[in-house]
């Protein structure tokens, strides 16, 4: 896999890490940590940073999902237009699989998907524009993610594809321990 990598600086250190995923726009960000004896330290958002990469940087609101139980799976979650949402997603205790799905009609990756793990260990990001179906399955009870979102929840507006839909024959890394009734019932994915 081929990755695009953009650094960026302030007073010549580097602050933020963009590997592009073969999905187009879609971003694994590696932090900048500043070590010492107390531990380190490092920036996890910056919207300038954001804006002269060309992605959305108008972060409306953040989410905290927990979960309890090794293979809780959520997904695949999305909302349409006019109220799509680009997403930054961070791991802040535990490990998950997470899944990407481009539902861009017009992008050349178009149902196409993409797995990245992401744990509290590393403390790397996933960023995921506009038009794009996310879910997870968690590796460690006890997980947590974090998101930041650039739209608020519109329940009217709010899609999922099913995790397990045939079309995108998404590998799941463990047997599904938890799922709930929402997004069991969701269909197939149809243009």
């Amino acid at each position: 896999m081929e990755w695009k990598i953009c650094n960026f600086h302030t007073k010549g250190r580097k602050i933020l890490i963009f590997n592009e995923t073969k999905l187009k726009g879609s971003y694994i960000i590696d932090l900048e940590k500043i070590n010492d004896e107390r531990g380190f330290f490092s920036r996890s958002w910056d919207s300038q940073i954001f804006e002269e990469m060309g992605l959305n940087s108008n972060m409306k609101q953040c989410n905290v999902s927990f979960n309890k139980k090794k293979g809780t799976l959520r997904g695949m979650h999305y909302q349409y237009y006019p109220h799509e949402e680009a997403k930054l997603v961070r791991c802040t205790q535990g490990s998950v699989y997470e899944v990407i799905i481009d539902l861009r009609k017009n992008s050349p990756s178009f149902k196409q998907w993409e797995a990245i793990e992401l744990s509290s260990d590393e403390h790397k990001m996933l960023y995921i524009p506009e038009g794009f179906a996310l879910g997870f399955q968690t590796l460690e009870n006890n997980t947590e993610i974090f998101y930041q979102m650039s739209h608020h929840y519109v329940p009217e507006f709010s899609r999922g594809v099913r995790w397990n839909d045939n079309m995108f024959k998404i590998l799941w890394p463990l047997e599904v321990s938890v799922i709930s009734k929402k997004d069991q019932s969701f269909t197939s994915y149809e243009n």
